[in-house]
């Protein structure tokens, strides 16, 4: 990740492209989301070691959904929710967006109430020092046995080796990691059936790739014109990180 203090020192604008990723992110967590319901990656592996078991699975409908940062990605995810029914849906952000009260049936709480309630878990929330290892062993022993979690956000934020313990204890119905604290990732999580990991592809739809790298050199345009820039950092940003 960048420095922003160091670039502000050094007077060097900063613009990034948070709009471009958004619906490929949140896209892939609704694919997790379902596949850890229906354990669809276990019957997969299970197919392919000969063993043939119909599992019971849950439908999102049925769930208690916690969502920890209600940004772009966030409400994005709960859009997408939508086609599937009215959803309890717990949300958490440390700047509310009561706007989305209109459109959505939400219910604002605590962390501490979503890792206590929710069958399922999803984090959208940026690197930060107040999110640094903000998921560890006492937070995952906090949640139901059999709930669900799933992190595309940033590495860093779910400390790995403690749900690496959780999970070898049998807590946990299951989780889902697309991003690490170290990539590539070769650690413990690999021996976790229930656990399902991919490439940090969050992304990684060709349409979201090429808008990136659109906008990323559009902003480059019009930095080299002497323009404004779209999409500077804004200071808000440079202040979380602190």
């Amino acid at each position: 990740s960048l420095n922003l203090h160091a670039a502000r020192k050094r007077g060097i604008k900063v613009s990034y492209t948070p709009d471009a990723p958004g619906p490929a992110v949140a896209e892939l967590t609704l694919g997790m989301v379902l596949t850890l319901l229906r354990s669809v990656h276990i019957s997969n592996q299970q197919m392919r070691q000969g063993k043939w078991e119909r599992i019971f699975g849950r439908r999102l409908n049925d769930t208690t959904v916690g969502i920890i940062g209600v940004g772009r990605i966030g409400t994005r995810l709960l859009h997408l929710m939508r086609g599937f029914g009215k959803i309890r849906t717990l949300v958490n952000d440390i700047f509310p967006n009561r706007e989305l009260d209109r459109e959505f049936n939400l219910e604002w709480v605590t962390k501490e109430k979503i890792y206590k309630d929710a069958d399922v878990i999803s984090l959208h929330l940026p690197l930060t020092p107040l999110t640094q290892g903000m998921v560890c062993k006492e937070q995952l022993l906090q949640m139901k046995k059999d709930a669900l979690i799933i992190n595309t956000s940033r590495g860093g934020i779910l400390h790995e080796e403690d749900l690496y313990k959780v999970m070898k204890e049998d807590h946990l119905g299951g989780a889902a990691i697309d991003v690490f604290e170290n990539e590539p990732y070769s650690g413990k999580l690999t021996e976790i059936d229930r656990c399902l990991l991919t490439a940090h592809m969050g992304s990684m739809s060709f349409d979201c790739r090429s808008q990136m790298e659109i906008e990323a050199a559009e902003e480059v345009v019009r930095f080299i014109a002497g323009k404004p820039l779209q999409s500077e950092v804004p200071e808000l940003e440079y202040e979380i990180q602190g």
